[in-house]
């Protein structure tokens, strides 16, 4: 799950800034757009409702630790303080949805659905500047389901693609509609010149068209061969020294740390820490004056600077 945007949208004289809410799914391989009036905790929640009421109840939903969706885990931790708890063990029982959240700046965690998020997710950002300001709430919404539309229709299978007698690709729209036909695109030529047109239909349809032309491209360029962390390291350990890249450190700072805690996955690997920051800042005498920070961040943030004993 992930937010995007803003886009501009316009309401008579008014404009206003609206967001997208994106799901891609582990097991049809298809995804979700929703559109938010803003990204509040509550628009938030009112975007999960929509989703899961389209789409049926999930078993778990991962995102990035953003604050909105920091802010909804607790409000709905809060909420459901309010729920018969008997009745709450029963449906948990049966429709129980974790909400998991990656450590903080390590969105290439969700490799498996996070680069398919920002490849749509910039493409969209790209057709939408075409036309900044001149959509309204409904044409907004109609061009994210046109595109998700789009991108559902990708092939998920290439066995007997060579046999003219071989069945159709399996795609996402297959699964999701139980329908072997195609949603063809309305007849016709949409050029430029439609942005500016009173048929907001044909609006809608440029901008499809230019959707496609560029994430056609940008998926092609998605499926080739990563070449990073193919091979195993040395897993950190609690009491390691490690240092910090990438953070936003003054001028001659070097952020240094300690493991207090690792976390292991299924596969024996650890790819998240729990790290105790230095402080110079010490007394005449040589005590502490603040509080250490523990925070949590992923290995590839790190640097192994000296292995504990």
């Amino acid at each position: 799950m992930d937010c995007f945007g803003p886009f501009l949208t316009k309401q008579g004289r008014k404009e206003n800034k609206r967001y997208g809410l994106l799901f891609t799914c582990f097991s049809s391989r298809a995804i979700h757009i929703e559109m938010l009036d803003g990204m509040s905790t509550d628009a938030l929640i009112n975007g999960l409702r929509c989703f899961i009421a389209m789409r049926g109840a999930v078993r778990q939903i991962k995102s990035d630790q953003g604050s909105n969706f920091v802010g909804a885990k607790n409000e709905l931790k809060e909420a459901l303080k309010e729920v018969d708890a008997d009745r709450l063990a029963v449906f948990l029982a049966e429709k129980q949805c974790d909400f998991c959240m990656n450590a903080p700046y390590s969105s290439h965690v969700g490799g498996v659905w996070e680069r398919q998020i920002r490849t749509v997710r910039s493409v969209l950002r790209s057709t939408l500047a075409l036309s900044s300001g001149r959509l309204n709430d409904a044409s907004l919404r109609a061009f994210l389901y046109e595109a998700m539309a789009i991108v559902n229709s990708r092939p998920l299978t290439v066995d007997n693609l060579s046999d003219p007698h071989s069945l159709e690709p399996l795609t996402p729209n297959h699964l999701l509609t139980m329908k072997t036909v195609r949603a063809l695109p309305p007849p016709g030529e949409f050029v430029r010149e439609d942005m500016y047109g009173k048929k907001r239909w044909r609006h809608v349809q440029y901008l499809a068209e230019q959707f496609w032309s560029r994430w056609r491209k940008e998926y092609l360029a998605n499926i080739s061969l990563r070449q990073r962390w193919h091979a195993p390291k040395r897993n950190l350990q609690v009491g390691d020294i490690v240092m910090m890249k990438g953070e936003d450190a003054h001028r001659n700072e070097w952020r240094l740390g300690r493991v207090l805690e690792t976390t292991i996955d299924k596969d024996g690997l650890v790819r998240r820490v729990k790290i105790c920051l230095g402080d110079r800042n010490l007394g005449k005498k040589g005590e502490r004056l603040h509080k250490m920070s523990e925070v949590e961040r992923p290995v590839q943030r790190l640097v192994l600077l000296l292995e504990t004993n």
